[in-house]
């Protein structure tokens, strides 16, 4: 019984410490406006310059209701969470661990699991304000149709969050500094986008690019899109089991290989 007794004020203290921090984190990410302001304001800037191109606004086939700036909705969806995951997250972390915030963190009981939880929920209170208004913003300002199958698009949207915000903590917790960690991701981006269809469609590109595009996060993310934004189906498995394999696998690594300085 003392145990059980020690042990419940230990565990609520924890939790109420990760709170405090989380909300923190949130914070600090707003007040620091690299994920406002690239994040959500910059692919929202390029989502209603899109939706204005009028040969955007062409049907993808002859008499069909699926126009191309449709497929660049889930396009830009990705953007916003690779510039969060790849820039803003590395950014912010690893100019905490030049700073000597980190350092000092330390020598309390939060432990790296907990900093990169906090870190990891902020930006995706960031992505999740940022989809809902990007859809909000197709939906009212261009008519571009709500995914068929929203469920389906929701769990999407979840695993392919979940996988790019785990590689951006991945990317924190190895890159020794601010500049390492912001190269590393700029280094990543551009092949990433490219596998989302940002240049090329996927379905315009090579056999061999598209079954690698499928295999990677942004690719894979693309495919769940695709297939409940307009095919109107649960995603299959192979793009859900790809985005969670991500998931999993960078985020261990993050915080076994995670360095306080």
């Amino acid at each position: 019984m003392s145990v059980l007794n020690t042990t419940a004020p230990l565990t609520a203290k924890r939790g109420s410490a990760t709170w405090r921090l989380t909300k923190a984190e949130v914070k600090l990410c707003v007040r620091e406006k690299t994920g406002p302001l690239w994040g959500v304001g910059f692919p929202l800037v390029l989502l209603i310059i899109l939706g204005n191109v009028p040969a955007l606004g062409e049907a993808v086939e002859v008499g069909g209701d699926l126009t191309y700036f449709d497929l660049y909705v889930p396009v830009i969806i990705l953007f916003n969470l690779a510039i969060l995951a790849l820039t803003a997250l590395p950014t912010i972390l690893a100019g905490y661990r030049e700073n000597g915030v980190l350092r000092r963190m330390r020598t309390t009981p939060i432990g790296p699991a907990r900093v990169l939880a906090a870190q990891l929920v902020a930006n995706l209170a960031i992505a999740l304000v940022a989809v809902t208004l990007f859809l909000a913003v197709a939906r009212l300002g261009f008519g571009v149709r709500l995914p068929e199958n929203l469920a389906g698009f929701v769990v999407g949207w979840l695993l392919a969050a979940a996988a790019l915000l785990s590689i951006g903590l991945l990317i924190t917790a190895l890159a020794p500094g601010r500049g390492p960690a912001t190269a590393i991701g700029t280094v990543a981006f551009f092949p990433m986008m490219f596998f989302a269809g940002l240049w090329v469609p996927i379905a315009q590109m090579p056999p061999l690019m598209q079954s690698i595009s499928h295999y990677t996060p942004l690719g894979a993310g693309m495919q769940a899109f695709q297939e409940a934004a307009f095919e109107g189906h649960f995603p299959s498995a192979q793009p859900l089991l790809t985005l969670a394999g991500y998931a999993v696998i960078c985020s261990v690594i993050a915080v076994r290989w995670f360095r306080w300085e």
